[in-house]
């Protein structure tokens, strides 16, 4: 029982660090901010469904994806850990990362881009989620699903209240909040890294 809490545990930080919703909750604030209530939660809802959506798929046919292209466990903890790390890297510099940038976004439909794809479900999100699922047990899978669906709902109500929350940390706040994120992930990526170099060399030898 305890491994299990530990592991969501792990889980949690690991996506809260990646998704950074308080940082999230800036650029939501900047999408949507001039839009009444109403609209906001359902930008919210709907960005936030197709997320989990999104992240539920990857993590469920993580095993189908790794036989149908040849990708081993390895290979995806070293190039999600060199992502995740990037990502973290970015952030511990108090700038995003391209990875996950809100740039050069049309007003068709916020909520599916740039919202959900690729500030919540960027690349660093789907490979973090596929490697804390990709030992195929029905318990780390169920764990990982559960958690990030507990983000989600933190997520959502931190953009229903974006003004407030903004209005409170300031933009100095903001900041000391994404560089302790950037430096949370650049450490799980580099973890993730080392678990994959580890499990190359031990096949080596």
């Amino acid at each position: 029982m305890n491994d299990i809490y530990t592991q969501a545990i792990t889980v949690f930080l690991g996506f809260f660090a990646i998704m950074n919703p308080i940082a999230n909750t800036a650029a939501f604030a900047g999408l949507a901010g001039d839009k009444s209530k109403a609209e906001q939660i359902k930008i919210a809802a709907k960005a936030l469904i197709i997320t989990f959506i999104v992240i539920v798929a990857f993590s469920l046919l993580g095993k189908a994806i790794f036989h149908l292209f040849g990708i081993t466990i390895s290979a995806l903890r070293i190039t999600g850990g060199i992502l995740v790390f990037l990502v973290g890297y970015h952030m511990l510099n108090g700038s995003g990362s391209k990875l996950h940038s809100a740039k050069e976004h049309e007003e068709a439909d916020i909520a599916v881009s740039p919202l959900a794809v690729p500030l919540l479900a960027g690349p660093g999100t789907i490979a973090t989620a596929m490697n804390y699922s990709s030992s195929g047990e029905i318990s780390g899978i169920l764990v990982t699903i559960t958690v990030f669906a507990v983000l989600c709902i933190i997520t959502f109500v931190c953009f229903i209240f974006s003004s407030k929350i903004l209005a409170v940390i300031g933009k100095g706040g903001l900041g000391i909040v994404t560089r302790l994120m950037g430096l949370i992930l650049a450490v799980i990526g580099m973890q993730m890294i080392i678990e994959g170099v580890t499990e190359v060399i031990n096949t080596i030898t």
